[in-house]
C-alpha cells in the first residue's frame, strides 16, 4: 500500500534498514596512525556528537566516579597532540556512562575481533551458537554411522 500524503503512520518498507546491533564509528572518522590517536579521535567525536556541553559531561563523569574530572582533562584526552594525557580506564568508563556512546567500547573490542552488543541480543546469539553445534554434531553422527555401518 502506497503511503498517502500526510500519512505519518504507514512505513515505507522499501526504505527500512535493520538497526546495527554493534554500533561503531565510521572508520574514516577515527582512522589514525596509532591506537592512542584513534582513541583520541573517538573520544573527540563522542564528545562532539553527544549533544552535551563538555562541562556537563565532566560533571557527570565526576559524579559517576565520585572524583573530580575537570573539563580541561576531557579536552586533553580528546587531543592527539596531548600525548602525556591518555585517558585512564576508569575515566573512560565514566565517559561511556556520561555520553551513553557504545561506540567507545566498540573501538576497543574491535582491536581483538570482538563486538559490543546490547544484552538483549544474547539469546539470539546463543541460539545461533546452538544451531551451529547441532549442525556439527549431526554431521559427526552421520560420519560415525557411515563408518560403523560399513559405509552402507
Amino acid at each position: 500500500m502506497a503511503r498517502t500524503k500526510g500519512d505519518t503512520k504507514t512505513f515505507d518498507l522499501l526504505t527500512w534498514e535493520p538497526p546495527q546491533p554493534a554500533k561503531a564509528f565510521a572508520p574514516e572518522k577515527v582512522r589514525a596512525a596509532t591506537l592512542r590517536s584513534t582513541i583520541c579521535r573517538a573520544i573527540a567525536l563522542a564528545l562532539k556528537e553527544c549533544g552535551q556541553d563538555r562541562e556537563l559531561i565532566a560533571a557527570e563523569i565526576g559524579e559517576y566516579l565520585g572524583e573530580s574530572c575537570p573539563k580541561n582533562m576531557l579536552d586533553a584526552y580528546a587531543s592527539e597532540a596531548r600525548e602525556d594525557h591518555t585517558i585512564p580506564l576508569v575515566r573512560f568508563l565514566g565517559l561511556v556512562h556520561a555520553t551513553r556512546d557504545m561506540r567507545l567500547l566498540q573501538i576497543l573490542a574491535q582491536q581483538f575481533g570482538w563486538a559490543v552488543i546490547p544484552a538483549k541480543y544474547l539469546p539470539a546469539i546463543e541460539e545461533a551458537i546452538l544451531a551451529d553445534k547441532i549442525e556439527e554434531l549431526t554431521q559427526r553422527k552421520a560420519m560415525a554411522r557411515k563408518t560403523w555401518k560399513g559405509g552402507a
